[in-house]
């Protein structure tokens, strides 16, 4: 992949998708393409096509998704499997049939069974159930790595699958009801301190352990893959490092400067009793993360904290 190469974002306002841009903007790369939502909806498979045809992009970056935390997951459930196939399925295809040199799709730790071994390796995909509250979305994300593989099987494209850990950093959603932990973890703790509330309260019992990783070590690890990585299967990308969700909810406790105390809603799901990677094979080929925890969750209170203030 050259710096002069057309290069296309799918999803780059999203989390993921705008760290790769800023990313690629900063090691010089030009000539990107890239739509909102509103140009292109990428569930319609006409415009998908017409447009793959019109642009011709050499590359593509495929981190356009529906995302959410537990409670979206398991309230769209339908939303989330049907718009996540339409997604990939029609930017997949379209790549092939413009013949797109290679293609980097992004899905998610959630792929593993519900209770495989620690830490995750990639051959333990499809060997056991899911967890039920994220499950729609893992089915699309495994259709996905597994279409890949079969464009590569049937037609020779180049087209690789990288499974990120939790992610958090800029662009996060602060909804308290469909946002991912760490970032309604922050919020929560942030309006708590400011309101003088005397409790903050998690859900479930805290006890799940859980991996993050900073959007820009992600973003990093895509440059450097979509330049190494030309293999069929999936590929882990993490810290190798987690940690309970009382832990994490006592370190923004700290970041964030709230004196109150930290309650346990157990009427709440906990999800997966445990998320973490295996990176091994990433680390063999030379990349390793960069950004401690409580470095990047310095940088997302600060960022959130000026952004409320401001707001």
């Amino acid at each position: 992949m050259n710096k002069q190469d057309k290069i296309y974002i799918a999803g780059h306002r999203g989390m993921v998708g705008s760290a790769i841009k800023r990313r690629l903007e900063a090691d010089g790369f030009k000539n990107l393409l890239y739509k909102s939502s509103k140009e292109l909806d990428l569930r319609d498979s006409a415009r998908v096509k017409d447009f793959f045809l019109e642009e011709k992009p050499e590359y593509v970056f495929l981190a356009a998704a529906r995302v959410g935390g537990i409670l979206a997951n398991d309230t769209y459930r339908a939303d989330f499997l049907y718009e996540n196939l339409m997604i990939q399925n029609n930017v997949i295809h379209s790549a092939w049939k413009s013949g797109v040199k290679k293609l980097m799709f992004l899905g998610s730790s959630c792929i593993y069974p519900k209770l495989a071994p620690q830490p995750l390796k990639e051959e333990y995909l499809l060997t056991g159930a899911l967890e039920y509250t994220n499950e729609p979305y893992a089915i699309a994300k495994i259709a996905g790595i597994k279409l890949c593989d079969a464009f590569r099987a049937q037609y020779g494209c180049n087209f690789i699958s990288v499974m990120p850990t939790n992610l958090y950093g800029p662009n996060d959603h602060y909804d308290l009801k469909n946002s991912h932990v760490l970032p309604a973890l922050v919020r929560k703790f942030h309006e708590a301190k400011i309101n003088g509330d005397p409790m903050v309260t998690i859900w479930g019992s805290g006890e799940p352990r859980r991996e993050f990783l900073h959007v820009e070590d992600l973003a990093d690890a895509c440059l450097f893959l979509m330049q190494n990585y030309n293999d069929a299967g999936l590929i882990n990308v993490g810290v190798g490092k987690d940690l309970t969700i009382m832990e994490l909810a006592e370190l923004i406790q700290r970041i964030t400067g709230y004196r109150g105390s930290i309650g346990r809603d157990l009427g709440k799901p906990d999800g997966t009793p445990r998320k973490l990677l295996d990176i091994s094979k990433l680390e063999a080929m030379g990349w390793k993360a960069r950004v401690s925890l409580e470095e990047g969750i310095r940088m997302v209170y600060a960022a959130y904290e000026k952004e409320a203030y401001s707001a």
